[in-house]
């Protein structure tokens, strides 16, 4: 924190956003020097400048940020002066959440929004997500707000980190402003993607959850609810430009939502998730899926959805949420959170096998010749929660069960070269890969456009300019 604060943040601030522009994209980041220029270090180094920096302070030169990034890199870490058997599973829970959020394949986060949020209807009425609550929350059209999200995000990738409001009068914009109007474009970007110093400063303060200094990285850092700050030189300012695409994703506009609603829109949402998984499943070739089956006299439900392949029954539960802060820090909670979170699924997919197995009447469609595997498909990844570190602190169940991001699940029902129930098995059958998040077994194989999130990327302004810049392939994870 001390290096970071020698400089004034007028000027180490638009050297960060440079630097974030200049390595933008996930496979620069190793080729960046001495392989520093990491978005989570630069985050980091933005956060300290704009909460504690003064602008009493001297000038930043490159050399200067790259020495920033190099104590980053070396800030001492509790597992490496802690002896106890579950040091390793800290430092790795604390270490994905500080690292793969910005490794999430952007294509499909932004598609998503609409393929869910517009395209896909639920199966209750709607408490928040009535007509008009797009203008209400975002203050435009979801295709517009995502439209926006994109062109804040190009501009502060070919602008060294900025956005100005004045290119916006500048010959050629009017191309720009005939799909959004000038004025919409500047309303919504003030109100929901800038932020100035003294409500940074208050946002910081109101997120920090422990005083611990070595923790102080992997909380919420609050560039993530506003990505662009005002203050620091013409226009808008992106110290870390990956955060931008982030606001738009189906995430963003859960945090977005919940502010402005409350809990009625995290029930809203859920619904419309299990909904989205079913129409993802329903790309697989070659399956009957099937709905939640209602049994008994008290007509308990089963999981959300019964997928039957040739290979075997995958149990699907869907559960719409993200990890807490006591994952990302992995404090003493973070075993019973975990389990408030995830533990009923694991529950619902070993009572829905045993039903079947038993051969409960309502059950009777489904067959019993076959494995029997689960899947919980969840919003935000749970990373390494398929990993022995985590998963002997869930649940122990008859079957084989996964739990997957949404992204995983996307990019899985687009395999054409083998069944995925094979691919399912042969997983479960390594004991080893088994404990692998689901995206590791997904590369080397061939996969189809996935039609849902294509229609939804097609409903947004740049779809033609874009989509090509956008990488659609799920991006890696290694840490």
């Amino acid at each position: 924190m001390a290096r970071v604060r020698r400089h004034r943040p007028s000027a180490l601030l638009p050297l960060i956003a440079r630097a974030s522009a200049t390595y933008s994209l996930e496979s620069s980041w190793l080729e960046s020097p001495y392989r520093k220029y990491t978005p989570w270090a630069l985050a980091d180094a933005a956060r300290v400048s704009l909460a504690c920096g003064n602008e009493y302070r001297k000038d930043a030169g490159d050399a200067d940020l790259l020495q920033i990034l190099d104590m980053y890199v070396r800030l001492e870490d509790y597992f490496l002066r802690d002896i106890d058997e579950d040091a390793l599973g800290r430092w790795l829970l604390r270490a994905s959440g500080e690292q793969m959020t910005y490794q999430e394949p952007v294509f499909q986060d932004l598609a998503r929004a609409a393929a869910m949020l517009t395209q896909t209807a639920g199966t209750r009425e709607a408490r928040c997500l009535q007509p008009g609550w797009e203008e209400e929350l975002l203050g435009t059209s979801l295709s517009h707000y995502v439209g926006i999200a994109q062109l804040l995000w190009a501009s502060a990738i070919s602008c060294a980190g900025r956005f100005d409001p004045a290119s916006l009068e500048a010959p050629g914009a009017e191309r720009i402003c005939a799909e959004i109007p000038a004025t919409t474009i500047l309303s919504v970007a003030e109100e929901h993607f800038v932020i100035d110093a003294a409500a940074f400063r208050h946002n910081n303060d109101q997120a920090r959850m422990t005083t611990d200094p070595l923790l102080r990285r992997f909380e919420f850092n609050p560039l993530r609810g506003k990505p662009l700050v005002k203050g620091y030189g013409p226009g808008f300012l992106a110290p870390v430009s990956q955060l931008i695409p982030a606001k738009a994703s189906p995430l963003g506009i859960y945090y977005s939502g919940v502010a402005r609603f409350g809990d009625a829109f995290t029930q809203d949402l859920g619904d419309l998730f299990e909904a989205y998984v079913g129409r993802q499943l329903g790309l697989l070739p070659n399956a009957t899926v099937r709905p939640e089956i209602a049994y008994g006299r008290s007509k308990a439900r089963s999981v959300d959805w019964i997928v039957v392949t040739d290979e075997l029954v995958l149990l699907v539960e869907v559960k719409s949420v993200r990890p807490t802060w006591h994952l990302r820090l992995a404090s003493e909670r973070r075993v019973d959170e975990v389990n408030r979170m995830l533990g009923r699924a694991y529950g619902q997919i070993d009572n829905t096998a045993a039903l079947i197995a038993s051969g409960q009447k309502e059950f009777t469609e489904v067959p019993t010749d076959r494995p029997v595997h689960g899947l919980i498909v969840t919003m935000e990844p749970f990373h390494i929660v398929n990993a022995p570190v985590q998963r002997p602190q869930l649940p122990a169940t008859t079957v084989p069960v996964t739990v997957c991001s949404i992204s995983e699940l996307e990019n899985m029902v687009t395999i054409t070269d083998a069944p995925v129930g094979r691919l399912l098995l042969e997983r479960a059958g390594d004991a080893q890969r088994s404990s692998y998040a689901l995206r590791e077994a997904l590369p080397g194989h061939t996969h189809a456009r996935n039609a849902v999130l294509d229609a939804g990327w097609d409903s947004y302004p740049w779809r033609h300019a874009a989509a090509g810049q956008v990488p659609s392939e799920p991006a890696g994870t290694g840490l």
